[in-house]
């Protein structure tokens, strides 16, 4: 029945359309992007994938305060369609390099009532099609508020479905996974950790959106290049398989302030047949700007360790003291009680220092080390992070010069607490501090509230912020590492000193209670496509209670797999995150954290499914070595594949790191096996995952 009343409506749409219309094909042919205006020129598109509906007839336009509709009563001034084919390199990525190659449609459209102009760009690639809204300088149409976008994405079908819950603020869910008629039931259940006070809908999701509809076709909705305008969410019309944009609004309930001239960030629709294209997609990339940057030899990517997974699991603190603060002077510090548990201490960091140059680590992140903590925790309205005072027990000066002697640099951690005008007021100081000390990166935070104003995290407001802390950045030849920020869609072509964010449930969860088994299977389809996650694997004890007999979680994985995702979720950001005294327990497998790259000149999908298993192979930046990882869910899985993708004539050794045949997520995480092989381009291997599990190769041509 669904399936009729969806067809019946893409016939009454497309009866009802003008004549007037305009198709373009990707270069290859295969999807296909369909233009035109209704009777009451309403701009609608459609769009194909080898003949197969990916979106059936969609209108288009914007709604602005002040009476203006941006919706209807348009007609084409102008039309015409181009071609691109370039080839660029990226300062850093899964592929040395990435082809840009579509066919373009660009609509001029004229409000004759209003005297008002709008352009629609469309880029047809072989995996999708990305659009967006420009608004050329006019005298009728200068400075605008925006009421809400109405951009539609109408599906074809029921499709199976892995969203999040429309949240304004976070993105840290499990991922539930549903048909789109569900959703309305599911969301209660989706909600239930939520306690900030985003009003949620019955049916609103976030990007990056993924379903599989029932014919096989794998459908990716999001946006590439966010900037000067909120982040896009999607209501769902669950009677007629209709989703339609839904912005973020700021504290006084508007959408957006524009001014033209000005456009819209690109709206994304990825398709295939094969769940792989969507993984290798280059879409969202493409669609931003070149590097900003005129020299980027400074931006490096990085592999680190560092003082957190302690904190997290609650075996350490981040404040000096857990004690209550009372107003100090605010050069004095000293006057705190240390309760012994404070682990930013300049002993325990030097050790870690050692631990990273004994096994070439890049990098130390040390979160804990500045004032304010003690205050945060202590919710007093007197909390304040400056971000260049360091607790007594933290020697800025010794820990520069004790990492320089080592070649390891140190990681800087920003935490605003949500006060973003107070980060900004320092933020040139915060820079210069991290610049004279010899921190080249940092992981900012933004935990809580937004204040003082009461903003969203995914608002127009915090959206520029986000963005003018990485421009900040730049001018000191840092890297950005931003947690709590609103998810990437692909700034970091652009700004590549963007090197990751987290904008998503990563590995903390696993001590707040745990993560799905096949969270790691879905969110390479979701939140990585939009760019790198500071995802944090590594984790090799999963009894939590080791490390704090008051925390009862259990890490949902199981060894073998915590190896596979330094393979399966790129970022050139990759920490090794667990305790140093977990590591030396299992040296043997941690040799494969230690050997694997973040950096790729080539990327193979073997196999994919999401919510059940993903395969990729990856080739080291600059060697003929390759690294292979697999992630799978609770059901376990094997898989087959072929080498093909060595160089022929070659024979090289590839060092096996896979579950053991008892291993099991819940039962026996840690059983793992180590074997060697040696391989070709013509050799085969099948490999079975445990529940939960996956496994790691490493291949190294053999001298």
């Amino acid at each position: 029945m669904n399936k009729i009343r969806t067809s019946l409506g893409f016939l009454l749409l497309t009866s009802a359309a003008a004549a007037f219309a305009t198709d373009v094909n990707s270069p290859n042919g295969n999807v296909r992007l369909s233009f035109n205006l209704s009777p009451t020129g309403e701009p609608i598109y459609e769009m194909t994938y080898k003949g197969k509906p990916v979106v059936l007839p969609s209108k288009l336009g914007l709604e602005a305060k002040d009476d203006i509709d941006l919706t209807k009563g348009f007609k084409i001034a102008n039309e015409k369609t181009s071609s691109f084919d370039e080839s660029w390199e990226p300062v850093w990525g899964e592929v040395k390099t990435i082809r840009n190659n579509y066919n373009e449609l660009e609509v001029d459209l004229k409000q004759p009532e209003t005297n008002r102009d709008m352009t629609l760009r469309f880029r047809v690639y072989d995996d999708g099609v990305g659009f967006r809204y420009e608004f050329p300088e006019q005298p009728n149409l200068n400075y605008f508020v925006v009421k809400e976008e109405k951009t539609q994405f109408a599906m074809a079908g029921d499709h199976k479905a892995f969203w999040l819950p429309g949240d304004y603020d976070t993105q840290e869910y499990h991922t539930t996974t549903s048909n789109l008629s569900e959703i309305r039931t599911k969301m209660p259940e989706a909600v239930t950790f939520n306690t900030s006070q985003t009003p949620f809908s019955e049916t609103g999701v976030q990007t990056p959106l993924m379903m599989k509809s029932q014919d096989g076709l794998y459908i990716n909705i999001h946006e590439a290049a966010l900037i000067d305008y909120a982040a896009m969410h999607l209501e769902l019309d669950d009677k007629n398989m209709v989703f339609e944009s839904h912005l973020t609004p700021d504290a006084k309930g508007d959408k957006g302030y524009l001014q033209t001239p000005v456009n819209t960030p690109w709206r994304t629709v990825l398709v295939s047949d094969d769940a792989r294209d969507i993984l290798a997609s280059k879409t969202i990339l493409n669609l931003n700007e070149p590097t900003a940057f005129e020299t980027t030899d400074w931006i490096k990517p990085v592999k680190y360790v560092g003082v957190w997974w302690e904190m997290i699991t609650g075996k350490s603190s981040w404040a000096y003291t857990d004690l209550p603060s009372v107003k100090l002077d605010e050069t004095d510090y000293t006057k705190t009680q240390p309760n012994g548990k404070h682990a930013a201490n300049t002993a325990h960091v030097k050790e870690y220092i050692d631990f990273a140059a004994k096994h070439g680590f890049d990098a130390v992140l040390v979160e804990g080390w500045n004032t304010g903590w003690e205050d945060w925790f202590a919710k007093s309205k007197d909390y304040v992070f400056d971000f260049v005072t360091p607790y007594p027990d933290f020697d800025v000066e010794e820990l520069r010069d004790y990492a320089k002697s080592k070649d390891v640099k140190l990681m800087m951690h920003h935490e605003t607490s949500g006060s973003v005008r107070n980060y900004e007021r320092h933020m040139d100081q915060a820079y210069q501090f991290m610049v004279d000390n010899g921190y080249n990166s940092v992981k900012s935070g933004y935990v809580g509230d937004i204040i003082p104003r009461g903003e969203y995290h995914y608002g127009q407001w915090m959206v520029n912020h986000y963005l003018y802390a990485v421009k900040k950045a730049a001018d000191y030849k840092i890297m950005v590492n931003a947690h709590e920020a609103v998810r990437p869609t692909g700034l970091a072509r652009t700004y590549p000193n963007l090197i990751g964010n987290e904008s998503a449930r990563g590995t903390e969860y696993e001590s707040f209670g745990g993560n799905n088994p096949d969270h790691t299977t879905i969110l390479p389809f979701t939140r990585l496509m939009g760019g790198p996650m500071d995802y944090t694997p590594g984790i090799f004890e999963m009894d939590l209670s080791k490390m704090n007999p008051e925390n009862g979680s259990k890490v949902n994985t199981t060894l073998a797999r915590q190896l596979a995702l330094y393979v399966t979720m790129y970022s050139p950001l990759q920490m090794a995150a667990d305790a140093i005294e977990n590591y030396e327990r299992f040296m043997d497998a941690f040799q494969f954290i230690k050997d694997v790259p973040v950096d790729w000149d080539d990327t193979k999908i073997i196999e994919a499914e999401p919510g059940d298993y993903i395969t990729i192979a990856r080739k080291a930046k600059g060697k003929d070595e390759w690294y292979v990882g697999s992630t799978v869910d609770e059901n376990g899985h094997t898989s087959e594949f072929s080498f093909d993708f060595l160089e022929p004539g070659k024979k090289y050794e590839a060092i096996i790191y896979s579950d053991a045949p008892d291993a099991n997520y819940k039962t026996n995480p840690q059983a793992y096996e180590i074997r060697k092989m040696t391989v070709t381009n013509k050799s085969k291997l099948k490999q079975k995952s445990a529940p939960g599990g996956g496994f790691a190769i490493s291949v190294k041509e053999k001298k």
